[in-house]
């Protein structure tokens, strides 16, 4: 089943845009992980944060679909092993759409194209209100809701 979100997001798009794509950001919006990418459609993208043992650890790996900054980004999704290795099977599609409203911006996220059985869609399902919530506070205050009490994947 798609996964879909709308958000209002008292910030203009290229604040929540660059929330979205630079590394700096995506660290205070995904617990520490931080995205890694050219953004040229094919290219693979990655979130990543040092593991345990401090070596990089790959949480989730992807593939750049669609690129249009400021209006939509698309990519694949696939959870890295780090997690646990019977997900990396698994692959859906994220995509997120940008639109001007008065001085805020309308964020649109839709997970769709679920492989069948993919045992991660219940915590992603969760999860995703949880990261839009600390994206949101983060626009409009400066600083992300600090959420990690309850961090995304912890029964993956």
């Amino acid at each position: 089943m798609d996964l879909k979100y709308e958000f209002y997001i008292g910030g203009k798009p290229v604040y929540v845009w660059n929330a979205l794509v630079s590394p700096t950001e995506t660290k205070k919006i995904y617990y520490g992980s931080e995205i890694q990418s050219n953004f040229e459609v094919g290219s693979p993208l990655k979130y990543v944060e040092p593991g345990k043992d401090g070596q990089e650890t790959i949480y989730i790996h992807e593939k750049v679909l669609e690129f249009q900054p400021n209006k939509t980004f698309m990519h694949t999704y696939i959870i890295g092993d780090s997690y646990a290795v019977r997900h990396s099977k698994f692959k859906s599609r994220i995509s997120y759409e940008l639109e001007p409203f008065g001085v805020c911006t309308k964020l649109t996220v839709t997970h769709d194209q679920w492989t069948k059985g993919d045992p991660s869609y219940e915590n992603t399902a969760k999860g995703w209100r949880k990261l839009l919530c600390v994206l949101k506070t983060l626009i409009e205050t400066g600083k992300p809701l600090d959420l990690s009490v309850h961090y995304y994947y912890t029964s993956i």
